[in-house]
């Protein structure tokens, strides 16, 4: 379990963390969100003990990282995949942080088949690809059989077959009762992935609830319309709490109103409809709604 209590930090007049108060809990994997520059990398941080916390305090399993005696058996972290020394080869590299903690060459070797290393275990790290590199820090956060398992960005340049592993894997450590608290910029693969999120913005936390009352709370129904009579029925279906969307020629996307409601109207004015599909509300929308006001680094919009 993780714990932060008023947890703050600043750099100078900058504040990167305001406040945060949050429990990430055992048995389910929590997703950690937000736009670039929210803070989320300076929490994770402040977890391990990386960074110090200006006001507040951040526990795992009941203590302060450093408080540990054996931390890698408590908390196993990927934050920086490239944090490694790239002469080293993955095999030694996994070695050299066993003996910080007596753990043996079969733990060693476990890792690295649990993580698919076998074929480039002895070579030399900076001839690894960023999936590869992704790999090796994962071995090295399962290295001590932590209970809690922090992972930032963990898919971050691995192939399908990568990300359905990582997807698979962390599902059935927290199946196992231990704590996962996973970031990532993927919101298709966090809402296949999270049972529970918290989002940050500008430092401070948005929401902290459940995926699908994050999705049901940020979004609204949507329906697919298909008519040769778009124009007249976006006209008819006009309203202060509608919205009309035409994606394409003859499609229409409409949300406040259900499609029970668009099908009557259209029968009402003998519009003919051949297409009324409900579509289903997406995480990444409810994030793009939660996170509008907090983004500090926007891009502009492609026309």
């Amino acid at each position: 379990m993780i714990t932060a209590e008023g947890l703050t930090k600043r750099y100078g007049a900058k504040t990167a963390v305001d406040g945060l108060d949050f429990t990430v809990r055992p048995g389910r994997v929590t997703g950690f969100l937000g736009p670039n520059g929210a803070g989320k990398s300076t929490t994770m941080r402040m977890i391990v003990g990386l960074d110090r916390a200006t006001e507040g305090r951040v526990a795992v399993n009941g203590k302060p990282y450093a408080q540990h005696r054996a931390p890698l058996h408590e908390v196993g972290a990927l934050l920086d995949a490239k944090a490694v020394h790239t002469g080293r080869t993955a095999e030694n590299h996994l070695r050299a942080m066993a003996a910080t903690h007596g753990i043996g060459e079969r733990r060693v070797r476990e890792v690295i088949e649990l993580t698919g290393l076998e074929s480039v275990a002895r070579k030399r790290v900076g001839g690894f690809s960023l999936g590869m590199g992704q790999r090796l820090g994962i071995a090295a956060a399962m290295l001590g059989d932590p209970a809690t398992l922090i992972l930032d960005e963990p898919v971050n340049g691995l192939d399908p077959e990568g990300v359905l592993w990582v997807r698979q894997f962390v599902r059935h450590l927290a199946s196992e009762g231990r704590t996962i608290f996973l970031s990532s910029h993927l919101m298709s693969e966090m809402a296949l992935t999270a049972d529970h999120l918290i989002v940050l913005g500008k430092g401070r936390i948005i929401t902290d609830a459940p995926v699908a009352d994050v999705i049901a709370g940020e979004t609204r129904s949507r329906v697919r319309v298909r008519t040769p009579r778009a124009s007249e029925l976006a006209d008819l279906l006009a309203g202060p709490d509608v919205s009309v969307m035409r994606s394409e020629a003859g499609v229409l996307e409409v949300t406040g109103i259900e499609a029970s409601g668009i099908g009557d109207l259209a029968a009402e004015h003998a519009v003919p409809i051949h297409e009324l599909t409900p579509q289903s509300a997406s995480l990444e929308e409810a994030y793009m709604a939660l996170t509008a006001d907090a983004v500090e680094y926007r891009t502009e919009a492609v026309r």
